[in-house]
Protein backbone atom coordinates (compact mmCIF):
# COMPACT_ATOMS: atom_id res chain seq x y z
CA UNK A 1 0.00 0.00 0.00
CA UNK A 2 3.07 2.38 -0.82
CA UNK A 3 3.98 1.82 3.21
CA UNK A 4 7.00 -0.23 4.20
CA UNK A 5 8.94 -1.87 6.81
CA UNK A 6 12.76 -0.92 7.88
CA UNK A 7 15.08 -3.73 8.58
CA UNK A 8 18.18 -2.88 10.86
CA UNK A 9 20.42 -1.86 7.85
CA UNK A 10 17.65 0.73 6.46
CA UNK A 11 17.23 2.61 9.44
CA UNK A 12 20.89 2.44 10.56
CA UNK A 13 21.69 3.92 7.27
CA UNK A 14 18.58 6.57 7.30
CA UNK A 15 19.98 7.63 10.87
CA UNK A 16 23.28 8.34 9.53
CA UNK A 17 21.56 10.24 6.79
CA UNK A 18 19.40 12.37 8.97
CA UNK A 19 22.17 12.73 11.79
CA UNK A 20 23.65 14.71 8.70
CA UNK A 21 20.53 16.72 8.09
CA UNK A 22 20.06 17.56 11.30
CA UNK A 23 23.51 19.06 12.04
CA UNK A 24 22.86 21.11 9.02
CA UNK A 25 19.79 22.74 10.58
CA UNK A 26 21.31 23.10 14.25
CA UNK A 27 24.48 24.85 12.56
CA UNK A 28 22.04 27.38 11.28
CA UNK A 29 20.37 27.84 14.65
CA UNK A 30 17.11 26.24 14.56
CA UNK A 31 14.82 24.39 17.43
CA UNK A 32 13.21 21.57 16.99
CA UNK A 33 9.57 21.32 17.24
CA UNK A 34 6.87 18.38 17.25
CA UNK A 35 3.21 18.48 16.02
CA UNK A 36 0.29 15.99 16.01
CA UNK A 37 0.33 13.31 12.89
CA UNK A 38 -3.60 14.50 13.43
CA UNK A 39 -4.90 17.71 12.32
CA UNK A 40 -8.11 18.88 11.84
CA UNK A 41 -9.20 18.46 8.16
CA UNK A 42 -9.93 21.87 7.46
CA UNK A 43 -6.78 23.09 8.37
CA UNK A 44 -5.12 20.99 5.39
CA UNK A 45 -8.12 20.88 3.00
CA UNK A 46 -7.56 23.68 -0.02
CA UNK A 47 -4.02 24.20 1.04
CA UNK A 48 -2.27 21.71 -1.65
CA UNK A 49 -3.86 23.32 -5.00
CA UNK A 50 -5.02 20.01 -7.15
CA UNK A 51 -3.16 17.85 -4.66
CA UNK A 52 -5.74 18.19 -1.91
CA UNK A 53 -7.41 14.67 -2.88
CA UNK A 54 -4.03 13.36 -2.01
CA UNK A 55 -5.11 14.12 1.53
CA UNK A 56 -5.78 11.18 3.92
CA UNK A 57 -8.84 11.76 5.20
CA UNK A 58 -9.72 9.87 8.42
CA UNK A 59 -13.50 7.97 8.92
CA UNK A 60 -16.05 10.26 11.15
CA UNK A 61 -15.69 9.06 14.92
CA UNK A 62 -18.16 11.93 15.59
CA UNK A 63 -16.24 14.81 16.94
CA UNK A 64 -14.05 16.75 15.05
CA UNK A 65 -13.16 15.47 11.29
CA UNK A 66 -9.78 14.72 10.91
CA UNK A 67 -7.10 14.22 8.73
CA UNK A 68 -3.13 12.92 8.80
CA UNK A 69 -0.74 15.44 8.25
CA UNK A 70 0.22 16.02 4.37
CA UNK A 71 3.43 17.93 4.76
CA UNK A 72 5.16 19.57 7.71
CA UNK A 73 4.89 23.23 6.51
CA UNK A 74 1.25 23.62 7.37
CA UNK A 75 0.75 22.08 10.71
CA UNK A 76 3.73 24.72 11.40
CA UNK A 77 1.78 27.61 10.38
CA UNK A 78 -1.04 26.91 12.43
CA UNK A 79 1.17 26.11 15.49
CA UNK A 80 2.71 29.55 15.01
CA UNK A 81 -0.97 31.26 14.45
CA UNK A 82 -2.19 29.46 17.49
CA UNK A 83 0.40 30.04 19.79
CA UNK A 84 0.88 33.45 18.54
CA UNK A 85 4.58 33.12 17.45
CA UNK A 86 5.90 35.89 15.29
CA UNK A 87 9.36 34.78 15.21
CA UNK A 88 11.15 31.33 15.47
CA UNK A 89 13.38 29.41 13.42
CA UNK A 90 12.69 25.86 13.38
CA UNK A 91 13.37 22.26 11.92
CA UNK A 92 10.74 18.97 12.09
CA UNK A 93 11.91 15.84 11.21
CA UNK A 94 8.79 13.41 10.81
CA UNK A 95 6.45 11.24 8.84
CA UNK A 96 3.31 12.67 6.82
CA UNK A 97 1.50 10.77 4.76
CA UNK A 98 0.06 11.15 1.35
CA UNK A 99 -3.07 8.72 -0.54
CA UNK A 100 -0.29 8.89 -3.53
CA UNK A 101 0.13 6.52 -6.55
CA UNK A 102 2.83 4.99 -5.05
CA UNK A 103 6.37 4.50 -7.24
CA UNK A 104 8.31 2.61 -4.96
CA UNK A 105 11.38 2.42 -7.27
CA UNK A 106 11.17 6.40 -7.45
CA UNK A 107 11.19 6.58 -3.79
CA UNK A 108 7.14 7.47 -3.88
CA UNK A 109 5.47 6.62 -0.96
CA UNK A 110 1.95 7.39 1.20
CA UNK A 111 4.38 7.11 4.43
CA UNK A 112 7.40 9.04 4.47
CA UNK A 113 9.77 11.04 6.62
CA UNK A 114 9.91 14.86 5.96
CA UNK A 115 12.94 16.90 6.93
CA UNK A 116 11.88 20.63 6.93
CA UNK A 117 13.92 23.77 8.15
CA UNK A 118 12.03 27.31 8.37
CA UNK A 119 12.08 31.03 9.05
CA UNK A 120 9.74 32.87 10.64
CA UNK A 121 9.43 36.76 10.59
CA UNK A 122 9.67 39.94 9.61
CA UNK A 123 12.83 40.50 8.38
CA UNK A 124 14.65 42.45 5.55
CA UNK A 125 14.05 41.08 2.35
CA UNK A 126 15.97 38.07 1.01
CA UNK A 127 18.32 37.37 4.03
CA UNK A 128 16.43 34.16 5.85
CA UNK A 129 15.32 32.88 1.57
CA UNK A 130 19.45 33.19 0.77
CA UNK A 131 20.29 31.47 4.06
CA UNK A 132 17.76 28.52 3.17
CA UNK A 133 19.47 28.19 -0.28
CA UNK A 134 22.87 27.50 1.30
CA UNK A 135 21.41 25.00 3.50
CA UNK A 136 20.11 23.14 0.09
CA UNK A 137 23.87 23.60 -0.97
CA UNK A 138 25.25 22.36 2.39
CA UNK A 139 23.35 19.40 2.48
CA UNK A 140 23.57 18.07 -1.21
CA UNK A 141 26.69 18.47 -0.90
CA UNK A 142 27.48 17.25 2.40
CA UNK A 143 26.10 13.89 1.43
CA UNK A 144 27.85 13.40 -1.89
CA UNK A 145 24.97 13.20 -4.32
CA UNK A 146 26.90 14.07 -7.22
CA UNK A 147 25.89 16.89 -9.56
CA UNK A 148 23.40 19.07 -8.55
CA UNK A 149 21.04 22.37 -9.53
CA UNK A 150 19.40 24.08 -7.29
CA UNK A 151 16.25 26.00 -9.49
CA UNK A 152 15.16 29.50 -8.06
CA UNK A 153 11.73 31.45 -9.13
CA UNK A 154 9.39 33.66 -8.12
CA UNK A 155 5.45 33.03 -7.43
CA UNK A 156 5.36 37.27 -8.16
CA UNK A 157 7.62 36.82 -11.24
CA UNK A 158 5.10 33.76 -12.80
CA UNK A 159 2.42 35.74 -11.98
CA UNK A 160 3.39 38.74 -13.89
CA UNK A 161 3.67 36.76 -16.96
CA UNK A 162 0.57 35.08 -16.71
CA UNK A 163 -0.88 38.86 -16.42
CA UNK A 164 1.21 40.34 -19.55
CA UNK A 165 0.21 36.89 -21.56
CA UNK A 166 -3.41 38.09 -21.04
CA UNK A 167 -4.10 34.84 -18.40
CA UNK A 168 -7.20 35.99 -15.96
CA UNK A 169 -6.30 36.22 -12.67
CA UNK A 170 -8.85 33.57 -11.70
CA UNK A 171 -6.57 31.15 -13.72
CA UNK A 172 -3.11 31.97 -12.25
CA UNK A 173 -2.82 28.97 -9.77
CA UNK A 174 -4.41 26.51 -12.20
CA UNK A 175 -1.88 27.77 -14.49
CA UNK A 176 0.93 27.76 -12.33
CA UNK A 177 0.54 23.75 -11.60
CA UNK A 178 0.52 22.87 -15.63
CA UNK A 179 3.61 25.14 -16.04
CA UNK A 180 5.04 22.92 -13.11
CA UNK A 181 4.93 19.73 -15.03
CA UNK A 182 7.47 21.10 -17.92
CA UNK A 183 10.01 18.75 -16.22
CA UNK A 184 8.36 16.28 -16.31
CA UNK A 185 6.78 16.92 -20.00
CA UNK A 186 7.28 18.85 -23.42
CA UNK A 187 6.29 22.10 -23.91
CA UNK A 188 3.75 20.72 -26.34
CA UNK A 189 2.00 18.41 -24.22
CA UNK A 190 1.92 21.35 -21.31
CA UNK A 191 0.91 23.72 -23.87
CA UNK A 192 -2.25 21.80 -25.08
CA UNK A 193 -2.93 21.01 -21.34
CA UNK A 194 -3.60 25.12 -20.92
CA UNK A 195 -5.54 25.49 -24.41
CA UNK A 196 -7.61 22.09 -23.76
CA UNK A 197 -7.78 21.41 -19.74
CA UNK A 198 -7.71 25.09 -18.40
CA UNK A 199 -9.09 27.02 -21.09
CA UNK A 200 -6.40 29.54 -21.97
CA UNK A 201 -5.96 31.20 -25.65
CA UNK A 202 -3.68 30.11 -27.92
CA UNK A 203 -1.55 32.77 -28.28
CA UNK A 204 -1.67 33.45 -24.25
CA UNK A 205 -0.23 29.59 -23.93
CA UNK A 206 2.57 30.82 -26.98
CA UNK A 207 3.62 33.46 -25.18
CA UNK A 208 4.14 32.17 -21.93
CA UNK A 209 6.25 29.64 -23.31
CA UNK A 210 8.61 32.40 -24.82
CA UNK A 211 8.98 33.49 -20.95
CA UNK A 212 8.96 30.12 -19.20
CA UNK A 213 11.83 28.41 -21.24
CA UNK A 214 14.22 30.91 -20.28
CA UNK A 215 16.85 29.79 -17.68
CA UNK A 216 19.79 31.77 -16.43
CA UNK A 217 21.45 33.93 -14.16
CA UNK A 218 22.18 37.59 -13.04
CA UNK A 219 22.41 38.76 -16.99
CA UNK A 220 18.76 37.49 -17.35
CA UNK A 221 17.30 39.08 -14.20
CA UNK A 222 18.88 42.27 -15.63
CA UNK A 223 17.27 41.50 -19.14
CA UNK A 224 13.77 40.64 -17.80
CA UNK A 225 14.21 43.54 -16.03
CA UNK A 226 14.56 45.84 -19.34
CA UNK A 227 11.58 43.62 -20.80
CA UNK A 228 9.00 46.36 -22.01
CA UNK A 229 5.85 44.19 -21.17
CA UNK A 230 7.29 42.94 -18.08
CA UNK A 231 8.63 46.05 -16.10
CA UNK A 232 5.30 47.22 -16.19
CA UNK A 233 4.45 45.05 -14.23
CA UNK A 234 4.09 45.80 -10.52
CA UNK A 235 4.50 42.13 -9.30
CA UNK A 236 6.82 40.77 -11.94
CA UNK A 237 9.00 44.11 -11.28
CA UNK A 238 9.03 43.81 -7.29
CA UNK A 239 9.87 39.46 -7.43
CA UNK A 240 12.86 40.80 -10.14
CA UNK A 241 14.03 43.47 -7.98
CA UNK A 242 14.11 40.72 -5.16
CA UNK A 243 15.67 38.40 -6.99
CA UNK A 244 18.09 40.04 -8.07
CA UNK A 245 19.02 40.79 -4.40
CA UNK A 246 19.25 37.21 -3.43
CA UNK A 247 21.51 36.48 -6.35
CA UNK A 248 23.72 39.09 -4.46
CA UNK A 249 23.28 37.23 -1.82
CA UNK A 250 24.29 34.17 -3.30
CA UNK A 251 26.89 35.18 -4.79
CA UNK A 252 28.63 36.24 -1.35
CA UNK A 253 28.23 32.84 0.14
CA UNK A 254 29.90 32.12 -2.95
CA UNK A 255 27.15 29.37 -4.28
CA UNK A 256 26.02 30.76 -7.78
CA UNK A 257 27.54 27.99 -9.50
CA UNK A 258 25.02 25.43 -8.72
CA UNK A 259 21.98 27.87 -8.97
CA UNK A 260 19.70 29.04 -11.92
CA UNK A 261 16.80 31.53 -12.27
CA UNK A 262 14.26 29.44 -13.87
CA UNK A 263 11.21 30.32 -15.48
CA UNK A 264 9.82 27.01 -15.78
CA UNK A 265 9.89 26.89 -11.89
CA UNK A 266 6.24 27.01 -10.52
CA UNK A 267 6.20 24.62 -7.40
CA UNK A 268 2.44 23.25 -7.48
CA UNK A 269 1.24 23.77 -4.13
CA UNK A 270 -0.95 27.33 -3.52
CA UNK A 271 0.54 28.98 -0.32
CA UNK A 272 3.84 30.27 -2.20
CA UNK A 273 4.01 33.76 -2.58
CA UNK A 274 7.37 35.02 -3.45
CA UNK A 275 11.11 32.88 -4.16
CA UNK A 276 10.67 29.02 -4.85
CA UNK A 277 13.36 26.63 -5.33
CA UNK A 278 13.94 23.28 -5.98
CA UNK A 279 17.38 21.43 -6.10
CA UNK A 280 17.44 18.29 -8.67
CA UNK A 281 20.01 15.92 -9.27
CA UNK A 282 21.84 16.23 -12.92
CA UNK A 283 22.22 12.42 -13.60
CA UNK A 284 23.09 9.04 -11.42
CA UNK A 285 26.80 8.19 -11.78
CA UNK A 286 26.46 4.12 -10.95
CA UNK A 287 27.88 2.42 -13.52
CA UNK A 288 27.80 -1.04 -12.23
CA UNK A 289 23.71 -0.80 -11.58
CA UNK A 290 21.78 -1.72 -14.38
CA UNK A 291 19.39 1.21 -14.56
CA UNK A 292 20.39 4.69 -12.47
CA UNK A 293 17.67 5.77 -10.48
CA UNK A 294 16.06 8.80 -11.62
CA UNK A 295 14.71 10.35 -8.69
CA UNK A 296 14.49 14.58 -9.68
CA UNK A 297 13.69 16.46 -6.87
CA UNK A 298 16.20 16.13 -3.58
CA UNK A 299 14.82 19.24 -2.24
CA UNK A 300 11.86 21.99 -2.12
CA UNK A 301 11.03 25.13 -0.45
CA UNK A 302 9.70 28.63 -0.46
CA UNK A 303 8.25 31.84 0.47
CA UNK A 304 4.70 31.55 2.14
CA UNK A 305 3.89 34.93 3.73
CA UNK A 306 0.20 34.68 3.58
CA UNK A 307 -0.27 31.11 5.58
CA UNK A 308 -0.20 31.72 8.79
CA UNK A 309 -2.63 34.65 9.04
CA UNK A 310 -5.26 32.01 7.58
CA UNK A 311 -5.00 30.62 10.93
CA UNK A 312 -4.79 33.87 13.20
CA UNK A 313 -8.32 34.80 13.88
CA UNK A 314 -7.05 38.61 13.56
CA UNK A 315 -5.43 37.34 10.10
CA UNK A 316 -2.30 38.71 11.24
CA UNK A 317 0.42 37.57 8.97
CA UNK A 318 3.93 36.14 9.64
CA UNK A 319 5.97 36.39 6.80
CA UNK A 320 7.76 32.57 6.24
CA UNK A 321 10.26 30.94 4.26
CA UNK A 322 11.41 27.60 4.26
CA UNK A 323 13.24 24.38 2.52
CA UNK A 324 11.99 20.75 2.73
CA UNK A 325 14.81 17.82 2.04
CA UNK A 326 13.40 15.01 -0.02
CA UNK A 327 15.26 12.82 2.30
CA UNK A 328 13.20 9.13 1.26
CA UNK A 329 14.48 10.04 -2.62
CA UNK A 330 17.50 10.83 -1.44
CA UNK A 331 17.77 7.50 1.06
CA UNK A 332 16.78 5.17 -2.46
CA UNK A 333 20.15 6.60 -4.09
CA UNK A 334 22.44 5.67 -1.09
CA UNK A 335 20.31 2.66 -0.29
CA UNK A 336 21.44 1.85 -4.06
CA UNK A 337 25.18 3.39 -3.48
CA UNK A 338 25.55 0.67 -0.54
CA UNK A 339 24.63 -2.11 -2.53
CA UNK A 340 26.49 -1.32 -5.68
CA UNK A 341 29.29 -1.15 -3.20
CA UNK A 342 28.89 -4.13 -1.21
CA UNK A 343 29.59 -1.75 1.74
CA UNK A 344 28.24 -3.93 5.48
CA UNK A 345 26.07 -1.03 6.91
CA UNK A 346 26.89 -1.61 10.83
CA UNK A 347 23.21 -2.19 12.55
CA UNK A 348 24.58 -1.74 16.15
CA UNK A 349 27.02 0.31 17.95
CA UNK A 350 28.54 -2.40 20.41
CA UNK A 351 32.00 -2.00 21.25
CA UNK A 352 33.34 -5.05 23.19
CA UNK A 353 31.77 -8.82 23.09
CA UNK A 354 32.43 -10.21 26.65
CA UNK A 355 33.68 -14.19 25.75
CA UNK A 356 35.00 -17.38 27.69
CA UNK A 357 37.00 -19.80 25.85
CA UNK A 358 36.01 -22.54 28.45
CA UNK A 359 33.00 -24.05 29.78
CA UNK A 360 31.44 -23.59 33.34
CA UNK A 361 32.38 -19.48 32.69
CA UNK A 362 28.82 -18.17 32.54
CA UNK A 363 29.38 -16.29 35.74
CA UNK A 364 32.26 -14.79 35.23
CA UNK A 365 30.58 -13.35 31.84
CA UNK A 366 28.17 -11.77 33.85
CA UNK A 367 29.94 -10.21 36.29
CA UNK A 368 32.55 -8.12 33.67
CA UNK A 369 29.40 -7.62 30.90
CA UNK A 370 27.71 -5.84 34.29
CA UNK A 371 30.48 -3.57 34.78
CA UNK A 372 31.28 -2.48 31.50
CA UNK A 373 27.21 -1.28 31.05
CA UNK A 374 27.24 0.35 34.58
CA UNK A 375 30.28 1.88 33.07
CA UNK A 376 27.90 3.32 30.00
CA UNK A 377 29.93 0.85 27.59
CA UNK A 378 27.88 -0.92 24.40
CA UNK A 379 28.53 -4.32 25.45
CA UNK A 380 26.76 -8.25 23.89
CA UNK A 381 27.48 -11.36 25.06
CA UNK A 382 26.04 -14.61 23.51
CA UNK A 383 22.94 -16.12 25.18
CA UNK A 384 24.71 -19.03 25.90
CA UNK A 385 26.37 -20.85 28.97
CA UNK A 386 29.27 -22.33 27.02
CA UNK A 387 29.46 -20.82 23.91
CA UNK A 388 32.55 -22.26 21.44
CA UNK A 389 35.11 -19.13 21.05
CA UNK A 390 35.22 -19.50 17.46
CA UNK A 391 31.51 -18.72 17.51
CA UNK A 392 32.15 -15.83 19.66
CA UNK A 393 34.51 -14.25 16.94
CA UNK A 394 32.19 -14.98 14.70
CA UNK A 395 29.47 -12.82 15.93
CA UNK A 396 31.93 -10.44 16.14
CA UNK A 397 32.84 -10.25 12.62
CA UNK A 398 29.27 -10.76 11.57
CA UNK A 399 28.20 -7.65 13.56
CA UNK A 400 31.30 -5.63 13.28
CA UNK A 401 31.94 -5.34 17.16
CA UNK A 402 35.73 -4.15 16.94
CA UNK A 403 36.73 -5.70 20.62
CA UNK A 404 36.18 -9.00 22.08
CA UNK A 405 36.72 -9.19 26.21
CA UNK A 406 37.93 -12.62 27.22
CA UNK A 407 38.47 -13.84 30.35
CA UNK A 408 39.50 -17.61 30.79
CA UNK A 409 40.67 -19.19 33.71
CA UNK A 410 43.85 -18.21 33.33
CA UNK A 411 42.73 -14.43 33.29
CA UNK A 412 40.89 -15.09 36.13
CA UNK A 413 44.02 -16.50 37.94
CA UNK A 414 45.86 -13.39 36.50
CA UNK A 415 42.93 -10.82 37.69
CA UNK A 416 43.41 -9.50 34.18
CA UNK A 417 41.13 -9.29 30.94
CA UNK A 418 42.24 -10.43 27.43
CA UNK A 419 41.92 -7.41 24.66
CA UNK A 420 41.41 -8.60 21.36
CA UNK A 421 41.08 -6.28 18.32
CA UNK A 422 39.04 -8.73 16.14
CA UNK A 423 39.97 -7.39 12.61
CA UNK A 424 43.74 -6.86 13.21
CA UNK A 425 43.47 -10.20 15.15
CA UNK A 426 45.93 -8.84 18.12
CA UNK A 427 45.33 -9.10 22.13
CA UNK A 428 46.33 -7.24 24.84
CA UNK A 429 46.59 -8.16 28.60
CA UNK A 430 44.85 -5.78 30.89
Amino acid sequence: QGTRDHPPAHVALRDRLLAAVVACFKRHGAAAIDTPVLELRETLTGKYGEDTKLIYELQDQGGELLALRYDLTVPFARYLAMNKITNMKRYHVAKVYRRDNPATTRGRYREFYQCDFDIAGQFDPMIPDAECLKIVHEILSALQLGDFLIKVNDRRILNGVFAVCGVPESKFITTCSTVDKLDKMPWEEVKSEMVGEKGLSPEAADHIGEYVQLHGGLDLIEQLLQDPKLSQNKLAKEGLGDMKLLFEYLTLFGITGQISFDLSLARGLDYYTGVIFEAVLLQQENDHVEEPVSVGSVAGGGRYDGLVGVFDPKGRKVPCVGVSIGIERIFSILEQRVKASGEKVRTTETQVLVATPQKHLLAARLKLISELWDAGIKAEMLYKKDPKLLKQLQYCEDMGIPLAAIVGEQELTDGVVKLRDVARREEVRI
